[in-house]
């Protein structure tokens, strides 16, 4: 029997640069996304590195930032 990882949408801020939200997606890939209108759509790669503090944010954000699923 194979078990399967359900990964979910991880939500995160930078303090150090507020104006953008950090984004994991089911994948693992991360994401910088603004704040814009459709802010999904203007999403870019990110590389967080091991000095960066990204602080999580509550899932609920998913829906303002447009993030499907």
């Amino acid at each position: 029997m194979v078990a399967k990882e359900k990964r979910i949408v991880g939500i995160f801020v930078d303090r150090a640069c507020p104006e953008r939200w950090i984004v994991r997606d089911p994948e693992g890939n991360f994401w910088t996304v603004p704040c814009a209108e459709n802010p999904w759509d203007h999403r870019e790669p990110f590389h967080p590195t091991e000095d960066m503090e990204l602080e999580p944010v509550p899932a609920h954000y998913k829906y303002v930032l447009g993030i499907p699923g």
